[in-house]
């Protein structure tokens, strides 16, 4: 049987993608008041953008309760005895503390391995498509596992931003608080580093901001995997796509879009590159 995959909506695999990979992706939630919905499933960025400017309302997010998991595992374990979970960084969400503690609420003879991976968005995303790539060639649980532990470390993720107001807001902004307070109108580029939110450097245009993310990549030999994001701006996304193509062939890079739980933390402005690369 093949081994099962699990991951959680701060990957920014969007529904098409996980039926298209066969995977099974738990949404995390947004608030707006007393409202609550399932990331890009109960509500899709479009509308979530569109919200997130025009509301009074600042929105906040919450990780899905445990038996969320329990559930899913246990509907699962009916088609496989080995289940892989590759969630976002603990440092950032409590998403990964509800899967291991939904994994101790399953009763069915099924082995479950819950991954902290220390990332989020795109670079989580291609820990998923590794274990995918690998758990469909026949590989076990074990060798699933030891594929996206031995990539986590060759993982790098830059993400421009317009403001860090939203970080600051959303109590996620860490580290990168350093970027406070500038006199100056700056684009900040952030970075993760043991799974939380750093600062990498600050540009004085969106153009010398997406330069910083292209010119990262170029401090890397050989990349494996690329994934650019956006999430109001998807001719910018093509731009960067099109200027990283040199990196490697283009079927290596993938597009997607930051959901609304990322997005009440970045804005609506917000680019990101993520990719694997030889250290």
């Amino acid at each position: 049987m093949v081994v099962k995959i699990v991951t959680d909506s701060l990957s920014d695999i969007c529904p098409e993608w996980a039926k298209e990979l066969g995977i099974s992706v738990i949404p995390l939630n947004v608030h707006f008041g007393d409202k609550v919905f399932k990331d890009s499933v109960e509500l899709t960025p479009e509308d979530f953008y569109q919200k997130l400017v025009n509301s009074g309302e600042f929105p906040t997010t919450s990780a899905p309760a445990p038996g969320i998991f329990a559930d899913l595992y246990t509907n699962l374990a009916k088609e496989t005895n080995e289940i892989i979970a590759i969630m976002a960084s603990n440092k950032i969400s409590a998403v990964h503390e509800s899967a291991v503690q939904g994994k101790a609420l399953v009763e069915a003879n099924c082995k479950i391995e819950v991954i902290n991976t220390k990332w989020l968005i795109g670079a989580q995303a291609i820990l998923v498509l590794l274990a995918v790539e690998t758990a469909k060639k026949g590989a076990t649980l074990d060798q699933v596992k030891e594929i996206v532990t031995n990539a986590m470390p060759r993982l790098h993720a830059l993400m421009i931003f317009d403001t860090l107001e939203y970080l600051k807001k959303g109590g996620r902004i860490g580290n990168a608080k350093a970027f406070l307070g500038s006199l100056l109108k700056l684009h900040p580029v952030i970075t993760l580093k043991d799974g939380e939110v750093h600062p990498y450097q600050q540009a004085r245009s969106r153009t010398q901001a997406k330069d910083i993310l292209v010119n990262f990549t170029k401090k890397f030999s050989k990349i494996e995997k690329i994934v650019v994001e956006h999430a109001t701006t998807p001719d910018e996304m093509e731009e960067l796509i099109t200027r990283l193509t040199d990196r490697t062939p283009k079927e290596n890079i993938y597009r997607s879009r930051v959901g609304s739980v990322i997005g009440t933390h970045t804005g609506p402005h917000v680019l990101a590159v993520c990719f694997l690369a030889d250290q």
